[in-house]
């Protein structure tokens, strides 16, 4: 069993910049694929960025490729997202998520563990 907990999210003007945080707690870090997802009002929720258990390897959703980058510290037992030059559109809830079996991961299903979610908001 592992807990996440997200922090980090507020209120912004669009260009501007927000660092998420998800500290686990729990089973070894390490073993962990992480990942961030996110989800608007009425929509699906969607993938934003991964990382692999070392944090050698990462993936990005094409929408915000550029803009956002993900990072772990396994001595904190924590993953960040800084997002830069953010958008309207990117207002939504963000959630970690932390993968045991997956190597690094898109896909939602693949996930075994959630936050509870901190919420975004990017005015125009």
């Amino acid at each position: 069993q592992v807990q996440l907990v997200e922090s980090g999210g507020g209120l912004v003007p669009a260009g501007g910049s927000l660092r998420l945080s998800c500290a686990a707690a729990g089973r070894t870090f390490r073993s962990y694929a992480m990942g961030w997802f996110r989800q608007a009002p009425g929509k699906e929720r969607e993938f934003v960025v991964a990382i692999s258990r070392s944090g050698g390897s990462t993936l990005y959703a094409d929408s915000v490729k550029g803009r956002f980058t993900i990072s772990r510290d396994s001595a904190k037992n924590t993953v960040y997202l800084q997002m830069n030059s953010l958008k309207p559109e990117d207002t939504a809830a963000y959630y970690c998520a932390a993968a045991l079996f997956a190597t690094m991961t898109q896909k939602d299903k693949e996930y075994d563990y959630w936050g509870q979610g901190t919420q975004v908001t990017v005015s125009s």
